[in-house]
């Protein structure tokens, strides 16, 4: 019975390795599936980033201004015309959004469906607790979450559709400050890299497993490859910042890029205020 059980322990501490291999390989492989959907010919492929990233701030704003389900819904519905039109598969795009953004979202808007005063949709006791949600609470609690699910498919739409180069770029047009652009530029080129550091930390430590190891072996494991992670990062980012300097960098980032706006760049732009201006209006009226 002893050895049974040592036996299914030991699986099960390497069935849990296997699982964290997977997961890290699958993150990297879904970063360079989007880096594919960038380059395809699709419509917001060929849209300017700079009127790409206009766009997503007006609409994004108007996103967030709107309190009426039906706005919400007719500009979700444009972002999945938009998708489709940019050749962006509907469920890995649906998928991408959806799976968390309810439970996050709802998490944060919970509260406020109790503590809101006016009509209750029930009214339970059981015990101590006293459960009674308002009406108008659920109704905002629903429309924030749709504001929020909104917003986020916007920004996923834009990263899908632009290379993380133009996007940095973008924000540089937009005067964005160049100490943040930077990090956000080292952050997701280094990302990768210790992600295949960590990668092949579990490959070689499933290698070695021979025979049965107890669950302290495997935390002081842990926390061995979380601290040699660490300051590998710490000694990295000192000898890139070295070499960056000694290259002449003086902290802004020059790309080979160069973009010009077209007719059918400010036709997009023109087309992302009118449905900001559209839904804007319309919601008044609703309201």
């Amino acid at each position: 019975m002893s050895t049974h059980a040592h036996s299914t322990a030991a699986e099960g501490h390497i069935g849990w390795f296997e699982h964290t291999v997977a997961g890290i390989a699958g993150s990297i492989e879904r970063a360079v599936f989007t880096e594919e959907h960038a380059r395809k010919p699709g419509w917001l492929q060929g849209v300017d980033p700079r009127a790409k990233m206009g766009m997503f701030v007006v609409l994004v704003l108007a996103a967030g201004l709107a309190n009426s389900l039906l706005v919400l819904a007719l500009l979700y519905a444009a972002i999945l015309a938009a998708a489709r039109a940019s050749r962006v598969p509907f469920d890995f795009f649906v998928r991408r959004v959806w799976v968390g953004i309810p439970f996050f979202a709802g998490v944060v808007i919970i509260p406020s469906i109790f503590f809101a005063t006016g009509p209750r949709l029930f009214d339970l006791t059981l015990g101590p607790l006293h459960i009674a949600p308002a009406i108008a609470g659920l109704l905002g609690a629903v429309v924030f979450v749709a504001r929020v699910g909104v917003s986020v498919s916007l920004a996923v739409l834009l990263v899908l559709t632009t290379q993380w180069a133009d996007v940095l770029k973008s924000l540089q047009a937009l005067r964005v400050p160049q100490i943040f652009i930077l990090l956000l530029s080292m952050t997701y080129r280094y990302i990768f890299l210790f992600l295949h550091a960590m990668n092949s930390l579990f490959e070689a430590r499933k290698s070695r497993m021979v025979g049965r190891t107890d669950g302290a072996e495997h935390r002081r494991w842990i926390t061995g490859s979380m601290m040699s992670l660490l300051n590998r990062s710490f000694k990295m980012s000192n000898d890139v910042y070295s070499a960056m300097m000694a290259r002449g960098f003086t902290g802004r980032i020059h790309t080979y890029q160069t973009y010009r706006m077209t007719p059918p760049d400010w036709l997009a732009v023109a087309l992302a205020l009118g449905l900001a201006v559209g839904a804007g209006l319309l919601g008044r009226v609703i309201a």
